[in-house]
């Protein structure tokens, strides 16, 4: 029996409900919440897929050693280049692991420090004793510690060193690791699981369809593996984080969608500007980034809308989108006016960056890079990681335009994009949804009132029940793939 779980939003429509859809280009205009500076793939609209954050260490069952493998840089060449190495760097938790013929959860590195996933991805934390599980974490290359030609500078120097940077090198990079610790362990029938979350759910769903006979199954939460050019609705993205606010209130969407006209007509006066410091009490006085602040609060905020409170972005109350739209809601000032609009979203970013009351200023987080990022997925989204997430729907004020993109790609790298290649290599709507029902076993959703791989994060007793069910139901699909992987194999489990 081959398996996998598409869990939190398989299906593109569910998929962008849940916030699954990863970098968004510029910020959020009228008609609609959504951009008219279309700096596309901004560092301010950047995927962000994890994070830390003072207010929530992960708890004390966090504990792992840190290994290094020697990765060949080319798997799929034999030109002398190819046979290079670097080190990459992963995580092992073996204090559960019931021995060689035990499983073990693999997590796929997304695009960042990998420590950043294993303190964050609690649901494999807290199954790994029922299963008797090893936790591995593989940290991509590109990100955090793991960086070809010896450093991040190195790596990343031109087209020639960044173009051994692909999806399919790295999870060629998963499957020769898995291997060589699994024969390092003498057990060679321990069964395999990926799991991921977003871009790193991608890469666990795509290693289950390439490499089966390495993994017998995939946790692939919030994984937008459908959005790419031909099989997603370009304009969807926005559309649910529009959706997201406006069913909050009318009236905080309505504030939202004035406040880029309003911003633009203060920056352009240094009457304004000095007016927007006043107000915002910017910590470099670059009132010029508070679009981009808003931009991500609202992106992000949407996205990130946990109904527990989290570090996972930044330290955010529960169901952030309801508080953000509360604080606008209830400025007790005139809602007339570009002064109340401004008063307005400054209460919102008050929400998204500093709802502690700990911090004195804003300051441009655009432009920091705290968890090893932008490099790295800057490059990959503009070469073949080309995503559907850009385009705004209403009004024409970012229409979708391929020719655009892909131009704009090809500026940043000087490369042509490979828009197709991703559905070339492992398949388009068709074909996967053909491989994940009849090959891999069940695929299903959650609900709609869900954010980004929530189900992947550390349970909480505030956790809703639809949550707890589905962690419930996650976890039973696992034993089930378990208990038919031994009986196929004649293992005694």
């Amino acid at each position: 029996m081959e398996r996998t779980i598409c869990a939190a939003c398989f299906l593109l429509v569910l998929l962008l409900s849940c916030h699954a859809a990863v970098a968004t280009n510029g910020r959020w205009p009228p008609p609609t919440l959504a951009t008219h500076y279309s700096s596309s793939l901004s560092s301010a609209a950047r995927q962000v897929m994890a994070a830390g954050g003072s207010e929530h260490a992960p708890p004390s069952v966090v504990q792992y050693e840190t290994r290094w493998y020697t990765q060949r840089l080319d798997h799929f060449n034999v030109a002398p280049a190819s046979y290079g190495t670097f080190q990459q760097r992963y995580l092992v938790n073996d204090t559960f692991w019931g021995g060689k013929n035990a499983p073990i959860f693999l997590y796929a590195g997304n695009e960042g420090d990998v420590e950043l996933f294993a303190n964050n991805t609690g649901f494999m934390w807290e199954v790994a004793p029922r299963f008797g599980a090893m936790l591995v974490f593989v940290e991509h290359r590109y990100y955090g510690a793991s960086m070809p030609f010896g450093s991040a500078k190195a790596a990343f120097k031109d087209a020639s060193t960044k173009g051994y940077l692909t999806t399919t090198q790295a999870i060629a990079d998963l499957a020769t690791l898995v291997l060589s610790l699994k024969a390092n362990l003498s057990a060679p029938a321990a069964p395999v699981l990926a799991f991921g979350g977003s871009y790193g759910g991608m890469l666990a769903a795509w290693m289950r369809l390439k490499y089966p006979h390495i993994v017998m199954g995939a946790v692939a939460s919030s994984a937008p593996i459908l959005s790419f050019y031909g099989l997603a609705d370009p304009y969807a993205f926005y559309d649910a984080v529009t959706k997201d606010f406006k069913s909050e209130s009318e009236n905080c969407y309505d504030v939202l969608r004035r406040s880029w006209d309003e911003l633009d007509k203060a920056l352009a006066t240094d009457a304004g500007r000095a007016e927007l410091n006043r107000k915002f009490k910017m910590c470099d006085g670059k009132v010029e980034t508070i679009p981009d602040l808003l931009d991500t609060a609202v992106i992000y905020g949407a996205m990130m809308d946990y109904p527990t409170s989290s570090g996972f972005l930044t330290p955010l109350p529960a169901y952030p989108v309801r508080l953000m739209c509360r604080a606008m809601d209830d400025n007790p000032t005139s809602s007339s006016g570009a002064g109340d609009v401004l008063s307005r979203v400054r209460e919102a970013l008050n929400v998204y960056y500093n709802h502690t009351g700990a911090a004195a200023c804003f300051g441009a987080a655009e432009d920091d890079d705290p968890y090893g990022m932008f490099s790295g997925w800057n490059w990959q989204a503009r070469t073949e990681m080309v995503l559907m997430t850009a385009a705004v729907r209403d009004g024409g004020v970012l229409p979708f335009n391929l020719t655009e993109l892909l131009d704009e790609g090809r500026n940043y790298t000087g490369l042509p994009p490979r828009p197709f290649w991703i559905e070339t290599e492992f398949g388009g709507f068709v074909s996967v949804v053909f491989d994940l029902v009849t090959k891999l076993g069940r695929m299903w959703f959650l609900p709609h009132a869900c954010a980004h791989h929530v189900d992947l994060r550390f349970s909480n007793k505030d956790d809703p029940d639809w949550l707890k069910q589905v962690r419930r139901k996650e976890t039973r699909i696992i034993a089930r793939w378990l208990s038919q992987y031994y009986s196929d194999e004649g293992i005694s489990a």
